[in-house]
């Protein structure tokens, strides 16, 4: 009895320890969990996209036109005879990896100019907002298209484009919560406890603005997915034969009637990885949202 006795005592201290760590995950409900795994699986199938296709993304193993099935491949053939799948796979690792490039350096270049904004105030305020307006109040998918059309076609070149464009809303999100922030209990105890400026923007301010940034920018894969698709599918995007998924919907869009699979197919990529992005925003708002 005297060696059980503390295993009784301390097995509730271990579960009640380990509770907390699960506590986010169980705030949500099934649906947004398997958005969440989904989008991590999308991920991952961008990355190891190279790995994972049969075949290069310019090979022409096949005939023309097989379709879905036929000749040992999954989604058919092109107009030249080369693997969809493969094709629609890379497709997937460019505009997927691409829009969380463009998200990150938005997040990055538009957080630090709200975080500087909210944490400084007075002039150092007004000029950064007003600088931030400005760029707001451009029609931002006309502008990514003078862009791109000044610089010639070209991935870099789209995202480059975008990137000019998406950070803004970032910017504000975050000078929100910062100035939200700054007039709390604990900052003004972190002031007179002797902390610096870069201390109190970067330690006690940050932080809190994080939540927020995250589920903006969860939501907002979905809206760049489409965009990006969109100007591939006019012709703003890499080159033929690159496997982008708006432009090879918009390449095979002749054969619609005869051949379905060759503009459908690339599409509906697009229209899966979209929904994919949406469901796993909701699920990293309701993870996130009340913290």
């Amino acid at each position: 009895m005297a060696v059980a006795e503390p295993f009784t005592v301390a097995l509730p201290k271990l579960r009640g320890r380990n509770r907390p760590q699960f506590e986010m995950l169980r705030r949500i409900g099934w649906l947004d969990r398997a958005a969440l795994i989904a989008f991590v699986l999308v991920t991952l199938v961008a990355i190891f996209a190279k790995v994972l296709a049969p075949h290069s993304a310019s090979a022409t193993p096949g005939d023309p036109f097989l379709a879905p099935g036929h000749g040992g491949f999954l989604l058919g053939t092109d107009d030249v005879g080369r693997d969809i799948f493969s094709r629609v796979l890379l497709g997937i690792q460019s505009t997927w990896l691409s829009s969380l490039l463009v998200i990150g350096s938005g997040v990055l270049f538009g957080g630090l100019i709200g975080l500087v904004a909210g944490a400084t105030g007075g002039w150092v305020d007004t000029i950064l907002m007003r600088f931030t307006d400005i760029f707001l109040a451009l029609p931002g998918p006309v502008l990514a298209i003078s862009i791109v059309d000044a610089l010639g076609p070209s991935l870099w070149h789209t995202l480059i484009a975008v990137m000019v464009v998406w950070w803004p809303l970032y910017s504000r999100i975050v000078r929100g919560e910062v100035r939200a922030l700054a007039s709390r209990p604990h900052m003004e105890a972190a002031r007179l406890a002797g902390a610096g400026r870069l201390r109190l923007m970067f330690r006690h301010l940050l932080p809190g603005a994080v939540p927020s940034t995250l589920v903006a920018a969860s939501l907002d894969v979905s809206a760049l997915l489409i965009t990006l698709s969109s100007l591939s599918f006019l012709g703003l995007g890499a080159p033929a034969p690159a496997p982008e998924l708006g432009a090879m919907s918009a390449r095979g869009i002749t054969y619609l009637i005869e051949h379905w699979w060759v503009p459908v197919i690339p599409a509906l990529a697009v229209f899966v990885v979209a929904v994919v992005a949406n469901l796993a925003g909701d699920g990293a708002r309701d993870l996130l949202g009340d913290r």
